[in-house]
């Protein structure tokens, strides 16, 4: 069985799509041949800045032959209907049989496909991959068709078996395929032919090619901190920066040098920064100051002096970069002491945050006046959360952030800290803009935390002030995450925070927009926006490993705008259902209910009330009058004080008694005043449970 081998060389391949398009091209190639009739063992994709590679091991050498048979129309049908089956079948009439059968006699096509050679296939999906390929962004160039993400060079395609190996014939656009590639652009020897991939994968690495990318990130990874390492500093982990400089280089060559003097007081978030999105460097820290000291390149080639040469013109681009940041940070910061960061908020009046909602500046005073009502809520000191609240965007109009807008928050809180704030507003510049993401570290300090629900709390009420609300997958505006956040928010605190309470979370930002514009359907909107934090709580939830039924039943309940409390009263009910007795009582209580339900539909009442045990018949009836004594006892206490764990742990006590009631108690008894009390009996079990959770809600 052969093995195939291609390979698409092309000029530079931007980093960002060298993963995705060597996965695009394995799939596309082995749906293909798969479609085709040809299967394999094995696949294997690469990709380097300037080549895709594609290995297929043990390879069909044909596609098997296959015969089908086809029924068609009666053979007395109209001739349009038979014209079409033949059309369709591709035969003529001649080709047909006529077989009868109890309904009458039918046409039939004997449809018989010759194998065909893998070449011959190969070919085809190939071309077929290479044509419709879903780069990004791709170009033309000459005068020829085709599109590829920057000129395509070669087509290298091999089937190789023990036998010998052979060039697939195929050309596209004038390029021709064949058995020859190149290794790297300036340390390679010039062309070459290959056999196979083992072969191939020699040859390029012998002309300076490291075909796997994974290799490529691990010798990177592996030189940067060894070098790092023996001059007592460590390489600041950057995962991303990673993957992205190993797509940048075929043969990676590691270097390290040292930032200059007059740089080093700059945050090292700022340098961070600024050399990782200008020069792709990689931070190197002292971890005995925390001060990045020295920065980490990657070049793609080895030269005489060792890197020298490329280390002075990468420190001569790194020292102007710096130049700017350093000029940035020291007016920012002569702005900060002088000036104070109220400076920069006024100037915020003059950008526009949404047209329908005013500028950065009426928003910051809606988010001051929301801190202050929310602060007593989470605990904070209401004037240094409104304070808080004032500045945290202030930075937005500093020259930092306007040259590295993913420094906003972190520069406010050095600025903040250089403007003499509170310790608890500086901190609240920086962390109000978390949790950005499901993983995103969660801000536990009060004022941090108010300023944090303010900001989102009234991007949510604003856009849904305005009807901008998500749909389907659109969302410009980032509210489904800010949902999440404020979901986080609550529960990583444990906040009772009622979003629907009066003077709560959702009304006094509404109110903020009742006055500013003429807004109807005040409560339908709070009420839409609490449907959408229980979307997300359902998300959230279920990502935790929640039953869906169990936060449907959760949410059922009174009270379900306390977010922590539903999360409380979720959780205590999946860990009953855990147990043999949850799972029972779920099973006893809808058969109660069920019972119940059918004889109030029969008799046009309501059994809701008047159980007496002066009227129980059996033992098992007057336990079972004891039993629900006693959990409501437990149940209503517990549920006051939101001790779910005990109310669940009562209700889970009944399983026994209703499961013996049921076993010796025929509920439909002869006697109309015995059958009235056991239905008010079995309206007992319902109204109990229900106090804890809606249970009709469960699945099973």
């Amino acid at each position: 069985m052969p093995d195939l081998l291609i390979e698409l060389f092309s000029e530079e391949i931007p980093a960002r799509m060298q993963t995705r398009a060597a996965e695009d091209l394995k799939k596309l190639v082995t749906d293909g041949l798969v479609e085709n009739g040809l299967t394999y063992a094995g696949a294997a994709a690469f990709s380097t800045p300037r080549r895709l590679t594609l290995t297929l091991s043990g390879l069909l050498e044909a596609s098997p032959a296959t015969r089908e048979e086809r029924r068609g129309p009666k053979v007395d049908a109209p001739e349009k209907a038979i014209e079409g089956f033949l059309r369709g079948a591709g035969v003529s009439r001649e080709q047909c049989e006529a077989r009868e059968d109890k309904k009458g006699t039918f046409l039939y096509a004997v449809i018989e496909k010759p194998g065909r050679p893998a070449s011959e296939i190969v070919a085809e999906v190939l071309e077929a991959a290479i044509r419709n390929f879903p780069w990004p962004k791709s170009m033309r160039w000459g005068a020829g068709t085709l599109r590829w993400v920057r000129p395509l060079h070669r087509i290298l395609c091999v089937l190789s078996s023990e036998a010998g190996d052979t060039v697939v014939p195929l050309e596209i656009d004038g390029i021709a395929a064949g058995r020859t590639t190149e290794g790297h652009r300036f340390m390679g020897d010039g062309p070459f032919e290959v056999t196979s991939f083992a072969d191939y994968e020699t040859k390029l690495k012998r002309s300076k090619v490291v075909l796997s990318a994974e290799e490529r990130a691990e010798t990177i990874w592996h030189d940067a901190t060894n070098r790092a390492f023996a001059q007592g500093l460590e390489v600041v982990e950057d995962r991303g920066l990673l993957a992205e400089v190993a797509g940048l280089v075929e043969w990676p060559v590691v270097l390290m040098g040292k930032i200059d003097e007059e740089f080093l007081e700059l945050p090292p978030e700022v340098l961070q920064t600024s050399m990782k999105e200008h020069q792709k460097f990689f931070s190197v820290r002292n971890p005995s100051t925390g001060r990045i000291e020295g920065f980490v390149t990657v070049a793609n080639v080895e030269t005489s002096d060792d890197g020298a040469t490329i280390l002075a013109g990468n420190n001569k681009v790194l020292s102007a970069r710096l130049s700017d940041a350093k000029f940035f940070w020291e007016n920012d910061l002569r702005v900060a002491k002088s000036a104070g960061l109220e400076a920069w908020t006024e100037r915020l009046g003059n950008v526009t945050f949404h047209n329908k909602l005013g500028s950065q500046r009426d928003r910051i005073e809606r988010i001051a006046a929301l801190a202050r009502e929310l602060a007593p809520m989470v605990g904070a000191d209401a004037a240094l959360a409104e304070q808080a609240a004032r500045v945290a965007k202030a930075d937005l109009s500093s020259e930092m952030v306007y040259e590295f807008p993913e420094l906003q928050g972190l520069m406010g809180r050095y600025y903040a800290e250089a403007a003499g704030l509170p310790a608890e507003v500086a901190a609240a510049c920086e962390e109000h803009y978390s949790p950005l993401g499901p993983s995103d570290e969660v801000p536990t300090a009060p004022v941090s935390v108010t300023v944090a629900l303010a900001d989102k709390l009234d991007t949510l009420t604003g856009f849904w002030a305005i009807d901008e609300k998500p749909t389907g997958s659109k969302d410009p505006y980032a509210l489904r995450r800010a949902a999440l956040g404020v979901i986080r928010l609550v529960l990583v605190n444990g906040l009772k925070l009622p979003l629907q309470a009066p003077g709560g979370p959702l009304e006094a930002p509404f109110s903020m927009y009742v006055k500013s514009m003429d807004m109807q359907g005040l409560e339908e909107k709070r009420a839409d926006l609490l449907a959408f934090f229980h979307d997300r709580l359902k998300v959230y939830l279920k990502g935790e490993g929640v039953r869906h039924d169990v936060i449907d039943a959760v949410l059922a309940m009174p009270g379900n705008d306390d977010l922590a409390q539903v999360v409380r009263r979720a959780t205590a009910l999946g860990e009953v259902l855990g147990t043999e007795d949850g799972a029972n009582l779920v099973q006893g209580f809808k058969r109660a209910n069920n019972i119940l339900t059918q004889a109030e539909e029969k008799d046009g009442v309501e059994y809701s009330f008047g159980a007496d045990a002066k009227f129980a018949e059996v033992d098992e009836e007057k336990a079972l009058f004891a039993a629900l004594d006693a959990a409501d006892a437990r149940i209503k206490p517990a549920l006051a004080n939101e001790d779910f764990a005990e109310a669940m742990s009562a209700m889970a006590a009944l399983r026994a008694p209703i499961d013996a009631f049921f076993e010796a108690v025929q509920v439909n008894a002869e006697s109309p005043v015995v059958r009235r009390n056991r239905l008010n009996l079995l309206s007992r079990i319902r109204m109990s449970c229900l106090q804890v959770a809606d249970l009709n809600r469960l699945e099973g």
